[in-house]
C-alpha cells in the first residue's frame, strides 16, 4: 500500500490550530492592546488642550495630571501586555514541540531511513523558535494597530483635512515595502532547509567522532560542516538583504510624510488656518499613524519569515503516523494450536528513497508510501516457515541474506509487500500494532542504549519494575559490575549512546531491558555478536533460562549459539534454503556446512 501526501502551502488559517490553545491569553493581550490604544490616541488630545490652555493663559495643572496618569497607565498596561504576549508565544512553542516530537516518534520507520536525523531536529529546534516572533513581532499587534490608525486617521480629518490628503500621498511607498516583504517567505523557508542540513552535518561529526579521529579525517569533516554553515550563511545574508530593503523604504516613506506635514502645517499655522496646538496635535498623530505601519510592516515580515517554517514543520505533520495509514484494525483472539511467528510465501523489498525537492527541502512530503513491497531490489523472495510457541529457532546465512528483515517484519516496522507475517495465528496487519508489539520482546543488532543512566535505560520497557527486578534481570545477563563500579548503582550514567560501556555490555543491558517486559516472543538479532567467550557462555545460559517461558527467534552469525536450537532456518539471497537441526544441516546443507568449518563446528 502506498500513501501519498500532496505538499499543502500554509497560510494564516494554518496557524489558527496553533493559537487555538492559547485563546484565552491571546484574547486578554487583545483587550489590554486595545486599552493601550484607547490611552494612547487620548494623549495628543491631552497635549492639545494643555497648549491651547497655555496659549489662554488657563490652569492646566488638572489636565498635566490626567495626562501624566495616562502616560503611566499605558505604561502598565504594555508591560501586562507584553508579557502575556511572550508567555503565550513560549507557550505556543512549545505545545508545536510537544506535537511534532510526538509527530516524530510515531512515523514509520521508513521515514528515518530517509530522512537525515539533523534535519528533524532542526525542524523541532530552529523552525518551533521561529513561531515565537510570529506572536511577538506583531501579529497581535495588528489589532490595535488598526484602532490607532483609525482613530488617529479619524482626528486627522477632523484636525485638518487637507493634510490628510498630503499624508495619504507620502505612504504610497509603502506598496515597494510590501512587495519586497512577500519575498521573505521563499527565502526563509530555503533558509531553514539550509540550516537542517547545517545541523545533519553537525550530527553527523560528532556521532562519529571516534572514528573520524582515528581515520585523521577531521579536516574533511570540519570541511563538510563548515560547507554546510556557509550554505546556511548564504540563505541568512539573502533573508538579510530583503529585510534590509524594507527598514529604509519604511523609514523614507515615514520622514517624507513628517516633512511633507511641517512644511504644508507650518505654512497654515503662518496663515492662521491652523493653532500650534492643532499642528502639535496632527504631527503626534502622523506619529501614532506611521508607528502601527511601521509595526505592521515588521510584523508582515516576520510572518512571512514564520510560515517559511511553518511550511517545514507542516510537511513533517503531514506525513502519516503509523497507525494513520493502517486500516482499522481487527482485534482477533489468537488462533488455538498456531505457531507463535508464521512466514507464509513472504516477499519484500525496502523502498527506493524520495527524489530531493527544487526547493532543498528533504521532508519527502510529496511521497509517504509505506514500506510494503517498494520499488528497490527485493531482499526476502518466497520465504516461509514457522516458529512453535515454546521453541528456539535461529537464522543464519550470509551477511545481507535479509535475516534481520525478517524480524523488521514480525515487529511491523516494515509490512510484507507479498504473503503474510502471523503472530499466534493471526496477520501481523490485522492487529493493532500496540497489542502486537506487548507480546514481542525485540533487541537489535546495534543494541542501543540511550543516554542517561542504567535505570532508566531498564524502565523504558517496564516502567514500574522495582529496583530487586532491576538487580536481578542484570544478574541473569551477567552485568552485575556495572553497578558495583560507582556508588551511583542504578543510577550510574552510561553516556551518551552508551558510550561509557562496552559493546558487550551495551548488548547485555538492551538484551536485560527486553527480558523486563516479559513478552512471550523474543526476537534476538544477533545478541552474543559483542561478547567474549566467558560472557558469551553466561548470556547464554541467560537465554536458555529465559526460553522455558518464551519463544526465540534468533538472528545468528555465531553458529556456536544457536547449535542446540530446535530448528534452524538457514537463508541465502533472501530465499530459504534449508531448515533443520545443526547435525541435519551440517550433514545436507552445503552453505551451513561450509559456515559450520569455517567457525571450526565441524571438520
Amino acid at each position: 500500500m502506498a500513501v501519498t501526501t500532496q505538499r499543502r502551502t500554509v497560510g494564516l488559517s494554518t496557524l489558527v490550530p496553533y493559537l487555538r490553545d492559547h485563546l484565552r491569553a491571546l484574547l486578554a493581550v487583545a483587550m489590554l492592546s486595545l486599552l493601550t490604544a484607547a490611552g494612547t490616541l487620548a494623549q495628543p488630545l491631552l497635549i492639545r488642550q494643555v497648549l491651547d490652555r497655555i496659549e489662554a493663559a488657563e490652569p492646566v495643572g488638572p489636565l498635566v495630571a490626567m495626562l501624566i496618569a495616562v502616560l503611566v497607565g499605558v505604561a502598565v498596561v504594555y508591560g501586562l501586555r507584553n508579557f502575556l504576549l511572550q508567555r503565550a508565544a513560549e507557550g505556543l512553542v512549545l505545545s508545536t514541540r510537544r506535537r511534532l516530537a510526538g509527530h516524530l516518534l510515531r512515523l514509520p520507520i521508513m521515514e528515518y531511513d530517509q530522512r537525515r536525523t539533523g534535519d528533524l531536529l532542526s525542524r523541532v529546534g530552529a523552525d518551533t523558535t521561529l513561531l515565537r516572533a510570529v506572536v511577538t513581532s506583531g501579529l497581535l499587534e495588528l489589532a490595535s494597530g488598526v484602532v490607532i490608525v483609525v482613530g488617529a486617521a479619524a482626528m486627522m480629518v477632523l484636525i485638518d483635512p487637507l493634510m490628510f490628503v498630503v499624508t495619504l500621498g507620502s505612504l504610497v511607498g509603502l506598496v515597494g515595502g510590501v512587495m519586497i516583504a512577500r519575498r521573505v517567505r521563499g527565502v526563509s523557508e530555503q533558509a531553514q532547509a539550509r540550516i537542517g542540513e547545517m545541523t545533519s552535518a553537525v550530527e553527523r561529526a560528532i556521532s562519529g567522532a571516534r572514528t573520524i579521529r582515528a581515520a585523521r579525517a577531521e579536516q574533511r569533516e570540519t570541511a563538510a560542516v563548515v560547507g554546510s554553515a556557509q550554505a546556511a550563511y548564504a540563505a541568512g545574508v539573502r533573508m538579510a538583504r530583503l529585510q534590509a530593503m524594507i527598514g529604509p523604504a519604511v523609514t523614507t516613506v515615514i520622514q517624507g510624510a513628517f516633512l511633507a506635514v511641517l512644511g504644508v502645517g507650518g505654512a497654515r499655522v503662518a496663515t492662521g488656518a491652523l493653532t500650534v496646538g492643532d499642528l502639535v496635535a496632527f504631527v503626534m498623530f502622523l506619529f501614532l499613524l506611521m508607528m502601527p505601519i511601521g509595526q505592521a510592516m515588521n510584523a508582515y515580515t516576520q510572518l512571512q519569515a514564520g510560515l517559511g517554517a511553518l511550511q517545514r514543520i507542516e510537511d513533517v505533520l503531514a506525513v502519516p503516523t503509523e497507525q494513520a495509514i493502517d486500516p482499522p484494525a481487527t482485534v482477533v483472539e489468537p488462533v488455538p494450536g498456531a505457531p507463535a511467528v508464521e512466514f507464509e510465501r513472504v516477499s519484500f523489498a525496502y523502498p527506493s528513497p524520495p527524489e530531493r525537492s527544487d526547493a532543498g527541502d528533504s521532508s519527502g512530503a510529496g511521497d509517504a508510501s509505506t514500506a510494503s513491497g517498494g520499488s528497490g531490489e527485493p531482499v526476502l523472495r518466497e520465504v516461509s516457515f514457522s516458529v512453535p510457541y515454546g521453541t528456539r529457532t535461529a537464522l543464519v546465512g550470509p551477511s545481507g541474506a535479509g535475516k534481520s528483515t525478517l524480524l523488521a517484519l514480525v515487529e511491523r516496522f516494515y509490512d510484507a509487500g507479498d504473503g503474510a507475517v502471523r503472530v499466534a495465528g493471526v496477520d501481523v496487519r490485522d492487529q493493532p500494532r500496540e497489542i502486537l508489539r506487548a507480546q514481542l520482546g525485540y533487541v537489535e543488532q546495534e543494541a542501543p542504549v540511550l543516554a542517561g543512566t542504567i535505570r532508566e535505560n531498564l524502565l523504558l520497557t517496564a516502567p514500574d519494575t522495582d529496583e530487586e527486578r532491576l538487580l536481578a534481570v542484570l544478574a541473569a545477563v551477567n552485568l552485575t559490575e556495572i553497578v558495583e563500579r560507582t556508588s551511583d548503582g542504578l543510577d550510574a550514567p552510561v553516556g551518551e549512546g552508551g558510550v561509557l560501556l562496552s559493546g558487550g555490555e551495551r548488548q547485555r543491558l538492551a538484551i536485560a531491558r527486553t527480558l523486563l517486559a516479559g513478552s512471550p516472543i523474543l526476537l534476538l538479532d544477533e545478541p552474543t555478536s559483542n561478547l567474549d567467550a566467558r560472557n558469551e557462555h553466561a548470556l547464554r545460559q541467560a537465554i536458555d533460562a529465559a526460553s522455558a517461558e518464551r519463544t526465540l527467534l534468533i538472528v545468528a552469525h555465531r553458529l556456536s549459539t544457536v547449535v542446540d536450537a530446535d530448528q534452524i532456518v538457514v537463508l541465502d539471497r533472501g530465499r530459504v534454503i534449508a531448515i533443520g537441526s545443526h547435525a541435519e544441516l551440517a550433514d545436507t546443507n552445503p552453505l551451513y556446512r561450509e559456515l559450520a568449518t569455517h567457525q571450526l563446528l565441524v571438520s
